[in-house]
């Protein structure tokens, strides 16, 4: 800490878990014995090694004599809607591999293949919409982390790193092809996974492995192994067993990936009117290598996210900021192993690379994640360089756990945000650059999936602590937290204590001066044999806040009555909420000039309706209304949805959110419109259109991206953008709308492994 100034020491509650923690280290524990002993409990499939002059042509038929050989994974057991019945429809998978590719051949047999569905063929897309087949591969026998795969009728693929309490990333492209082909038995599926793809011990006897089918017409989900509902497909200790995978060669575990980007940009911003439009040509490179089969060091050079997609707007109505998702290749991959167990973002990787939504080169990107033992390591460093007047910056991030028991741990991070001074800042002896800023976090995690039985319980926590250039302390966090999360009785205590002056430099944080405490209570019962209804819900959810001298600052009781799940996928609810806000300074709105002053007192009482209708169907109607109470006024708000899938390879999402505010100040009207169109020509190539408009910044901005795979990790894409300002004054103004800029850009990019 600056001049010597220390933190607030925290309470001793949130140190009671760390003590708990090492005490149980101590503890005598042989994990590669437990999970020994638990296999006499699971099924195995023995995959098959195909012999010299053996092939396999990927083409979605399973007509080689050798797909005889392998016995099936087969009679899998429903998870919904009859809790441990057979499985309605018969599935049967295959495996068999040569020295460097794991093939997969899947029969998901239908008695009414007319009744199929698979509306997407995009990839990576949600298919909860239509049939699907899923699996997760447990490559290190750990029973902790993963991989997670999904294929539907249509062809398409999705794939996803599978992490701890079964969180995913989704942003994971793995290179792997899947063909698939609908018959007049069901759809077949024919994969080709190449060893290079995945990590793992080459000197392993088995991997996790685990299947599960959707059959959407009747919301019917079975799988492979383990048909408890508290027990999902990316619980990797509810996997199954692949025995007989030996001897393959991972390569040299190189991946080079150059690419070239081209763009062509105009900005009517700019002031010389000669010079608004400006065309760039760059090169990139990124390189992935193994260095062990469970750590990957990755570097990334003169970096451009071209393909990457806009953000979706949001209309913040609230008095704190709003975090937006990363959706950059770079900092997506391998993202786990710098997140703490707690919902806290300590490092949020928006803060690189991007000020304030504006993105700013990056020079240089380097990584390394994964595994050494029983521990999981992150190390970052990135260079931003200095542009449009702001400073470059130097990120240090640094993580590491302790793994322990099958799902337990202990961990800390360490970052670093530092400014560069400039040539002109330079000049003047260095003045106007901050001092670098530092936060270093400590958190652990403590679950059991057999806690009275079959039962999850998890306890997480962390304390933060972050540098104070102001030299006054009080720049600390922590939290704890205990969950039940069960299939009928879903529970949970949270609360976390902010000083006044906390502040992650690289992390995200909506408020500090602040302790809170959130306690929750969801019973979701399942009525036997209803011909409509599959799951009913109760709930309540209490939120208080208090400033750091105790003094009530919100509080919000949010009541339940009735949740209603049917088994056609549709759904109903309705809540209550009884709220309290003291505001601890001006709350401005967004319009007009209307404030509400700091110290005022509002209680207020609002109501909610949300409704949603099974995505199966060609249209499918969702959205959510509110009204009541809202601090000196009223407030009502409507966001409705529409999907729309006319045909297969089509989409059409159409949303919007509308506000209505009447305070004693003053009253005022938002809106925002969205547009979203997907067509999928083919597995491989897609086209994608994003429209969106806002009443607060008046600005249209519209994307088209077109991604064509010529084969995975071969990628080319085109990407359109333009933004409009809608000008309301003079109606017999020639050009109401205005062209702000736009962009095209396009990107090629080759993936060589050794």
């Amino acid at each position: 800490m600056r001049n010597g100034a220390a933190p607030k020491r925290l309470p001793h509650l949130f140190l009671l878990p760390f003590l708990c923690v090492s005490i149980l280290l101590t503890a005598p524990l042989d994990a590669s014995q437990r999970i020994l002993e638990d296999f006499a409990d699971r099924r195995i499939v023995s995959a098959y090694r195909l012999g010299p002059g053996e092939a396999i042509d990927l083409d979605g038929v399973l007509d080689e004599t050798l797909w005889e050989r392998p016995e099936p994974a087969s009679d899998f057991i429903q998870v919904d809607p009859d809790n441990g019945a057979p499985a309605t429809e018969r599935t049967e998978v295959r495996i068999v591999y040569s020295e460097d590719t794991l093939y997969m051949g899947v029969i998901c047999y239908d008695r009414d293949p007319e009744g199929m569905m698979g509306n997407t063929m995009l990839r990576d897309a949600a298919l909860s919409s239509g049939d699907r087949f899923m699996w997760v591969f447990d490559t290190y026998l750990d029973e902790r982390s993963g991989y997670f795969f999904e294929i539907n009728p249509s062809g398409s693929m999705g794939d996803s790193l599978v992490f701890p309490a079964g969180e995913q990333q989704r942003a994971w492209d793995g290179i792997w092809t899947a063909r698939i082909r609908r018959t007049e038995i069901g759809w077949i599926a024919e994969i080709e996974i190449p060893f290079r793809t995945l990590n793992f011990n080459p000197d392993g006897t088995a991997w996790g492995i685990n299947f599960q089918r959707t059959v959407r017409r009747k919301n019917e989900e079975s799988i492979w192994n383990g048909f408890a509902r508290n027990q999902d497909l990316r619980t990797m200790s509810n996997a199954g067993l692949l025995t007989n995978v030996s001897e393959v060669d991972q390569g040299i575990g190189i991946d080079v990936k150059p690419y070239v980007v081209g763009s062509g940009l105009y900005d009517s911003r700019r002031p010389d009117p000669n010079n608004q439009t400006l065309y760039t040509g760059d090169t990139g490179l990124d390189i992935v290598y193994a260095v062990t089969p469970n750590l990957r060091a990755s570097v990334t050079l003169n970096t451009d996210f071209a393909e990457t997609e806009v953000d979706d707007r949001q209309v913040n109505l609230t008095r704190f900021p709003i975090r937006f998702p990363e959706k950059r290749e770079f900092f997506l991959e391998g993202s786990n192993y710098f997140d703490l167990a707690t919902p806290f973002q300590a490092f949020f990787s928006r803060r690189i690379g991007l000020n304030e939504g504006v993105p700013q080169r990056i020079e240089y990107g380097a990584k390394l994640t994964g595994q050494i033992g029983a521990h999981d390591i992150g190390a970052m460093q990135v260079r931003t360089a200095e542009e449009g007047g702001r400073l470059g910056e130097d990120f240090t991030i640094l993580r590491g756990t302790q793994r322990f028991w099958s799902e337990s741990m202990i961990g800390m991070l360490y970052t670093r945000r530092a400014a560069r001074a400039s040539d002109t800042i330079g000049a003047l002896g260095g003045s106007g650059v901050p001092d670098p800023r530092h936060t270093i976090a400590f958190d652990y995690n403590l679950t059991t999936r057999t806690f009275l039985g079959d039962k999850n319980l998890r306890f997480r926590g962390d304390m933060v602590y972050t540098s104070n250039p102001a030299g006054t302390g009080k720049s600390s966090r922590g939290s704890f937290g205990i969950t039940y999360p069960n299939d009928l009785i879903n529970a949970s205590l949270r609360g976390n204590l902010r000083e006044a002056n906390f502040d992650p430099a690289v992390g995200f944080n909506d408020r500090s001066g602040i302790k809170e405490v959130v306690t929750g209570l969801t019973i979701a019962p399942r009525p036997d044999n209803h011909p409509v209804i599959r799951q009913y819900s109760f709930g309540v959810n209490v939120n208080r806040i208090t400033s750091s001298s105790n003094t009530l600052l919100s509080r919000r009781i949010r009541f339940s009555p009735l949740s209603v799940g049917t088994h056609a996928g549709d759904g109903v609810q309705f809540e209550i909420s009884r709220e309290y806000e003291r505001l601890e300074r001006d709350f401005r709105q967004p319009q007009g000039d209307i404030v509400l002053p700091q110290g005022s007192e509002y209680r207020f009482t609002r109501f909610e309706v949300s409704w949603s209708t099974s995505n199966q169907r060609v249209f499918a109607i969702g959205g959510d209304y509110s009204w009541g109470d809202y601090f000196s006024g009223t407030r009502r708000a409507f966001e409705p949805r529409l999907e729309i899938r006319p045909q297969v390879g089509l989409v059409i999402n159409l949303s919007g959110q509308f506000n209505r505010v009447e305070l004693g100040e003053g009253s005022f009207s938002t809106s925002l419109l969205q547009s979203q169109v997907n067509k999928q020509f083919s597995p491989w190539i897609s086209l994608a259109s994003n429209l969106q408009y806002d009443t607060l910044s008046r600005i249209i901005g519209w994307q088209a991206r077109f991604r064509w795979i010529m084969k995975p990790g071969n990628d080319i894409y085109f990407v359109y953008t333009q933004n409009w300002r809608d000008n309301p004054g003079d109606i017999a103004q020639a050009a109401r709308i205005e062209t702000i800029d736009r962009k095209a850009a396009s990107k090629i990019i080759y993936t060589h492994r050794f």
